[in-house]
Protein backbone atom coordinates (compact mmCIF):
# COMPACT_ATOMS: atom_id res chain seq x y z
CA UNK A 1 0.00 0.00 0.00
CA UNK A 2 1.10 3.65 -1.38
CA UNK A 3 0.66 6.58 1.08
CA UNK A 4 0.00 8.58 -2.30
CA UNK A 5 -2.83 6.42 -2.81
CA UNK A 6 -4.12 7.31 0.85
CA UNK A 7 -3.31 10.27 0.52
CA UNK A 8 -5.64 11.02 -3.00
CA UNK A 9 -8.61 12.06 -0.91
CA UNK A 10 -7.23 15.32 0.36
CA UNK A 11 -4.72 15.53 -2.68
CA UNK A 12 -6.38 19.48 -2.97
CA UNK A 13 -5.74 20.55 0.14
CA UNK A 14 -2.78 18.82 0.14
CA UNK A 15 -0.68 20.93 -3.01
CA UNK A 16 -2.79 24.08 -1.12
CA UNK A 17 -0.60 23.20 2.17
CA UNK A 18 2.70 22.89 0.50
CA UNK A 19 1.83 26.56 -1.16
CA UNK A 20 1.60 27.69 2.54
CA UNK A 21 4.47 26.09 3.40
CA UNK A 22 6.06 27.85 0.98
CA UNK A 23 4.86 31.19 1.84
CA UNK A 24 5.98 30.41 5.54
CA UNK A 25 9.44 30.70 4.75
CA UNK A 26 9.63 34.27 2.89
CA UNK A 27 11.84 36.39 4.34
CA UNK A 28 14.36 39.09 4.37
CA UNK A 29 17.11 36.86 4.59
CA UNK A 30 17.46 35.49 0.88
CA UNK A 31 19.02 32.07 2.22
CA UNK A 32 16.20 31.19 4.24
CA UNK A 33 13.74 30.07 1.31
CA UNK A 34 16.58 28.73 -0.08
CA UNK A 35 17.41 26.31 2.57
CA UNK A 36 13.20 25.94 3.54
CA UNK A 37 13.20 24.80 -0.21
CA UNK A 38 15.85 22.33 0.26
CA UNK A 39 14.11 20.84 3.43
CA UNK A 40 10.71 21.03 1.95
CA UNK A 41 11.29 19.67 -1.20
CA UNK A 42 13.91 16.00 -0.23
CA UNK A 43 10.67 13.79 -0.69
CA UNK A 44 8.89 13.58 2.90
CA UNK A 45 5.96 11.52 3.51
CA UNK A 46 4.00 14.60 4.45
CA UNK A 47 2.37 11.73 7.31
CA UNK A 48 1.82 14.46 9.53
CA UNK A 49 -0.11 16.88 7.47
CA UNK A 50 -2.48 14.21 5.91
CA UNK A 51 -2.92 13.19 9.43
CA UNK A 52 -4.50 16.66 9.90
CA UNK A 53 -6.70 16.79 6.45
CA UNK A 54 -7.64 13.15 7.41
CA UNK A 55 -8.73 13.70 10.95
CA UNK A 56 -10.77 17.24 10.60
CA UNK A 57 -12.74 15.63 7.16
CA UNK A 58 -13.63 12.19 10.05
CA UNK A 59 -14.42 14.85 12.46
CA UNK A 60 -16.65 16.73 10.13
CA UNK A 61 -14.47 19.61 9.27
CA UNK A 62 -13.48 21.08 6.02
CA UNK A 63 -12.10 24.25 5.15
CA UNK A 64 -9.01 26.48 5.20
CA UNK A 65 -8.20 26.27 9.00
CA UNK A 66 -7.28 22.21 8.47
CA UNK A 67 -5.03 23.36 5.48
CA UNK A 68 -3.31 26.21 7.96
CA UNK A 69 -3.11 23.61 11.06
CA UNK A 70 -1.73 20.70 8.31
CA UNK A 71 1.08 23.13 7.36
CA UNK A 72 2.12 24.03 10.81
CA UNK A 73 2.65 20.24 12.58
CA UNK A 74 4.78 20.18 8.73
CA UNK A 75 7.24 23.49 9.55
CA UNK A 76 6.99 21.91 13.60
CA UNK A 77 8.30 18.34 11.97
CA UNK A 78 10.87 19.85 9.99
CA UNK A 79 12.34 21.92 12.56
CA UNK A 80 12.92 18.58 15.04
CA UNK A 81 14.63 17.33 11.75
CA UNK A 82 17.26 20.15 11.72
CA UNK A 83 18.06 19.98 15.09
CA UNK A 84 18.17 16.26 15.02
CA UNK A 85 20.38 16.38 12.33
CA UNK A 86 23.15 18.81 14.12
CA UNK A 87 22.82 16.53 17.28
CA UNK A 88 23.00 13.84 15.54
CA UNK A 89 25.88 14.83 12.93
CA UNK A 90 23.63 13.12 9.93
CA UNK A 91 24.91 13.91 6.67
CA UNK A 92 22.16 12.16 5.07
CA UNK A 93 18.41 13.12 5.12
CA UNK A 94 15.98 11.32 3.12
CA UNK A 95 18.72 10.56 0.88
CA UNK A 96 19.90 13.94 -0.10
CA UNK A 97 22.91 15.94 1.97
CA UNK A 98 21.41 17.35 5.14
CA UNK A 99 21.00 20.78 5.93
CA UNK A 100 23.89 21.04 7.94
CA UNK A 101 25.71 19.62 5.47
CA UNK A 102 25.16 21.65 3.01
CA UNK A 103 25.31 24.86 5.28
CA UNK A 104 26.47 24.17 8.49
CA UNK A 105 25.67 23.61 11.69
CA UNK A 106 24.81 27.11 12.47
CA UNK A 107 22.75 27.76 9.68
CA UNK A 108 20.50 24.25 10.14
CA UNK A 109 19.87 25.29 13.94
CA UNK A 110 19.03 29.29 13.12
CA UNK A 111 16.71 27.28 10.38
CA UNK A 112 14.98 25.30 12.62
CA UNK A 113 14.61 27.94 14.64
CA UNK A 114 12.58 29.94 12.15
CA UNK A 115 10.71 27.05 11.58
CA UNK A 116 9.51 26.56 14.98
CA UNK A 117 8.19 29.99 15.14
CA UNK A 118 6.64 30.24 11.63
CA UNK A 119 4.78 27.16 12.97
CA UNK A 120 4.15 28.74 16.14
CA UNK A 121 2.62 31.99 14.43
CA UNK A 122 0.44 30.35 11.60
CA UNK A 123 -1.35 27.85 15.35
CA UNK A 124 -1.53 32.08 16.62
CA UNK A 125 -3.43 33.32 13.70
CA UNK A 126 -5.95 30.53 14.07
CA UNK A 127 -6.27 31.67 17.35
CA UNK A 128 -7.93 28.69 19.34
CA UNK A 129 -6.46 28.47 22.78
CA UNK A 130 -7.04 24.34 22.52
CA UNK A 131 -4.93 24.44 19.39
CA UNK A 132 -2.35 26.76 20.97
CA UNK A 133 -1.63 24.39 24.26
CA UNK A 134 -1.55 20.93 22.86
CA UNK A 135 0.85 22.72 20.19
CA UNK A 136 3.01 24.74 22.66
CA UNK A 137 3.08 20.95 24.98
CA UNK A 138 3.77 19.28 22.21
CA UNK A 139 7.40 21.10 21.05
CA UNK A 140 7.74 20.65 24.96
CA UNK A 141 7.51 17.07 25.22
CA UNK A 142 9.67 16.29 22.17
CA UNK A 143 12.42 18.86 23.92
CA UNK A 144 12.08 16.47 26.57
CA UNK A 145 12.52 13.33 25.14
CA UNK A 146 15.53 14.44 22.74
CA UNK A 147 16.75 15.22 26.48
CA UNK A 148 16.19 12.10 27.60
CA UNK A 149 17.42 9.93 24.80
CA UNK A 150 20.58 11.72 25.00
CA UNK A 151 21.43 11.33 28.78
CA UNK A 152 20.85 7.51 27.75
CA UNK A 153 23.36 7.23 25.47
CA UNK A 154 25.17 3.41 24.58
CA UNK A 155 23.15 2.66 27.77
CA UNK A 156 22.47 -1.33 27.52
CA UNK A 157 20.61 -1.37 30.82
CA UNK A 158 17.72 1.36 29.63
CA UNK A 159 14.43 0.01 30.97
CA UNK A 160 11.82 -0.27 27.85
CA UNK A 161 9.69 1.83 29.65
CA UNK A 162 12.03 4.92 29.30
CA UNK A 163 12.76 4.01 25.21
CA UNK A 164 8.98 4.00 25.36
CA UNK A 165 8.51 7.09 27.00
CA UNK A 166 11.32 8.31 24.86
CA UNK A 167 9.59 7.64 21.48
CA UNK A 168 5.94 8.89 23.17
CA UNK A 169 7.70 12.30 23.34
CA UNK A 170 9.54 12.32 19.90
CA UNK A 171 7.25 10.73 18.01
CA UNK A 172 4.04 9.81 19.22
CA UNK A 173 2.99 13.23 20.81
CA UNK A 174 3.73 14.65 17.16
CA UNK A 175 1.42 12.39 15.40
CA UNK A 176 -1.24 12.57 18.42
CA UNK A 177 -1.40 16.39 17.96
CA UNK A 178 -1.81 16.21 14.07
CA UNK A 179 -4.74 13.77 14.96
CA UNK A 180 -6.26 15.78 17.50
CA UNK A 181 -6.40 19.04 15.32
CA UNK A 182 -8.81 17.41 13.10
CA UNK A 183 -10.97 16.64 16.39
CA UNK A 184 -10.62 20.20 17.95
CA UNK A 185 -11.43 21.55 14.02
CA UNK A 186 -14.08 19.54 14.30
CA UNK A 187 -15.94 20.66 17.36
CA UNK A 188 -16.54 16.91 18.53
CA UNK A 189 -17.35 15.94 22.17
CA UNK A 190 -14.39 15.19 24.68
CA UNK A 191 -14.70 11.64 23.85
CA UNK A 192 -14.34 11.40 20.05
CA UNK A 193 -11.54 14.25 20.44
CA UNK A 194 -9.83 11.61 23.37
CA UNK A 195 -10.42 9.02 20.68
CA UNK A 196 -8.64 10.77 18.04
CA UNK A 197 -5.77 11.52 20.23
CA UNK A 198 -5.16 8.18 21.24
CA UNK A 199 -5.54 7.08 17.59
CA UNK A 200 -2.79 9.06 16.68
CA UNK A 201 -0.39 8.39 19.84
CA UNK A 202 -0.86 4.47 19.21
CA UNK A 203 -0.05 5.19 15.34
CA UNK A 204 3.15 7.10 16.64
CA UNK A 205 4.48 4.38 18.98
CA UNK A 206 4.15 2.07 15.54
CA UNK A 207 6.04 4.44 13.03
CA UNK A 208 8.69 4.73 15.70
CA UNK A 209 8.96 1.67 16.18
CA UNK A 210 9.05 0.31 12.46
CA UNK A 211 11.81 3.00 12.07
CA UNK A 212 14.18 1.48 14.90
CA UNK A 213 13.75 -1.78 12.97
CA UNK A 214 14.35 -0.36 9.52
CA UNK A 215 17.31 0.69 10.80
CA UNK A 216 18.66 -2.68 11.13
CA UNK A 217 16.85 -4.25 8.28
CA UNK A 218 17.16 -1.34 5.36
CA UNK A 219 19.74 -0.08 3.42
CA UNK A 220 20.49 3.64 2.97
CA UNK A 221 17.95 4.07 -0.12
CA UNK A 222 15.49 2.49 1.13
CA UNK A 223 15.98 4.50 4.48
CA UNK A 224 17.38 7.86 2.91
CA UNK A 225 20.33 7.56 5.64
CA UNK A 226 23.09 5.24 6.40
CA UNK A 227 22.10 2.04 7.82
CA UNK A 228 22.84 1.08 11.46
CA UNK A 229 23.18 4.66 11.86
CA UNK A 230 21.37 4.58 15.72
CA UNK A 231 23.48 2.67 17.18
CA UNK A 232 26.70 4.89 16.32
CA UNK A 233 25.01 7.37 17.49
CA UNK A 234 24.19 5.62 20.57
CA UNK A 235 20.29 5.22 20.35
CA UNK A 236 19.47 1.90 22.14
CA UNK A 237 16.38 1.09 20.83
CA UNK A 238 13.65 -1.45 20.63
CA UNK A 239 15.88 -3.86 18.67
CA UNK A 240 18.37 -3.97 20.60
CA UNK A 241 17.01 -4.08 23.55
CA UNK A 242 14.71 -7.03 22.76
CA UNK A 243 17.95 -8.58 21.58
CA UNK A 244 20.01 -7.89 24.87
CA UNK A 245 16.84 -9.88 26.85
CA UNK A 246 17.46 -13.12 24.73
CA UNK A 247 20.72 -13.15 24.14
CA UNK A 248 23.49 -15.49 26.19
CA UNK A 249 25.32 -13.70 29.16
CA UNK A 250 28.77 -13.79 27.13
CA UNK A 251 26.90 -11.96 23.74
CA UNK A 252 25.21 -9.55 26.06
CA UNK A 253 28.90 -8.91 27.42
CA UNK A 254 30.31 -8.59 24.17
CA UNK A 255 27.48 -5.95 22.85
CA UNK A 256 27.89 -4.03 26.25
CA UNK A 257 31.87 -3.56 25.32
CA UNK A 258 30.73 -2.86 21.41
CA UNK A 259 28.64 -0.08 23.01
CA UNK A 260 31.25 1.68 25.41
CA UNK A 261 34.12 1.56 22.27
CA UNK A 262 31.37 3.64 20.61
CA UNK A 263 30.87 5.55 23.27
CA UNK A 264 34.57 6.74 24.03
CA UNK A 265 34.83 7.04 20.38
CA UNK A 266 32.05 9.53 20.23
CA UNK A 267 33.41 11.23 23.40
CA UNK A 268 36.63 11.87 21.50
CA UNK A 269 35.16 12.98 18.25
CA UNK A 270 36.86 9.96 16.54
CA UNK A 271 35.19 7.92 13.78
CA UNK A 272 33.14 5.12 15.16
CA UNK A 273 34.48 1.45 14.82
CA UNK A 274 32.83 -0.29 12.48
CA UNK A 275 33.07 -3.76 13.89
CA UNK A 276 31.66 -2.99 16.89
CA UNK A 277 28.46 -1.70 14.88
CA UNK A 278 28.31 -4.84 12.86
CA UNK A 279 29.42 -6.75 15.87
CA UNK A 280 25.53 -5.54 17.11
CA UNK A 281 23.67 -5.28 14.34
CA UNK A 282 24.83 -9.38 13.62
CA UNK A 283 23.49 -9.91 17.05
CA UNK A 284 20.01 -7.93 16.35
CA UNK A 285 19.92 -9.89 13.25
CA UNK A 286 20.65 -13.42 14.77
CA UNK A 287 17.99 -12.70 17.59
CA UNK A 288 15.28 -10.95 15.30
CA UNK A 289 15.21 -8.42 17.39
CA UNK A 290 14.07 -6.49 14.17
CA UNK A 291 11.44 -9.09 13.15
CA UNK A 292 9.58 -9.00 16.90
CA UNK A 293 10.02 -4.77 16.88
CA UNK A 294 7.42 -5.14 13.92
CA UNK A 295 5.31 -7.22 15.51
CA UNK A 296 5.12 -5.06 18.93
CA UNK A 297 4.01 -1.95 16.27
CA UNK A 298 1.39 -4.13 14.41
CA UNK A 299 0.07 -4.64 17.96
CA UNK A 300 -0.07 -0.67 18.40
CA UNK A 301 -1.19 -0.37 14.94
CA UNK A 302 -4.47 -2.50 15.51
CA UNK A 303 -4.73 -0.66 18.79
CA UNK A 304 -4.80 2.79 16.56
CA UNK A 305 -7.53 1.38 14.48
CA UNK A 306 -9.73 0.04 17.32
CA UNK A 307 -9.62 4.25 18.52
CA UNK A 308 -11.83 4.86 15.43
CA UNK A 309 -14.07 2.34 15.08
CA UNK A 310 -16.87 4.49 16.87
CA UNK A 311 -16.97 6.67 14.09
CA UNK A 312 -19.25 6.68 11.53
CA UNK A 313 -18.01 4.69 8.11
CA UNK A 314 -16.90 7.08 5.51
CA UNK A 315 -14.03 7.77 3.08
CA UNK A 316 -11.75 9.54 5.74
CA UNK A 317 -12.36 6.88 8.37
CA UNK A 318 -10.94 4.12 5.55
CA UNK A 319 -8.13 6.08 4.78
CA UNK A 320 -7.17 6.90 8.48
CA UNK A 321 -7.21 2.44 8.48
CA UNK A 322 -4.77 2.36 6.02
CA UNK A 323 -2.50 4.87 7.06
CA UNK A 324 -2.29 2.61 10.22
CA UNK A 325 -1.55 -0.34 7.79
CA UNK A 326 0.98 1.92 5.91
CA UNK A 327 2.94 2.52 8.77
CA UNK A 328 3.32 -1.00 9.33
CA UNK A 329 3.93 -2.12 6.05
CA UNK A 330 6.42 0.23 4.97
CA UNK A 331 10.04 -0.41 3.91
CA UNK A 332 11.68 3.29 4.14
Amino acid sequence: MKLDSIAALVEHDLRQMEVTLRDATRSIAPLIPEVGEHAFGSGGKRLRPLLVLLSSRLCGYRGPRAIQAAAAVELLHTATLLHDDVIDGAELRRGQPSVNAVWGERIAILMGDFLYASASMTIVEDGTPDLLWIFANTIREMSEGEIVQLQRSFDPDIPESVYVDIIGRKTARLLATCSESGAILGAVTRAERRAMREYGWELGLAFQLVDDALDYAGGDHALGKAPLADVAEGKVTMPLTVTLKRCTTAERESAVTALKGLAASRLRGEEFEPGAVELVADLVRRYRGADLTVERARLHADRARARIESFADCDAKRALRDVAEFVVARTH
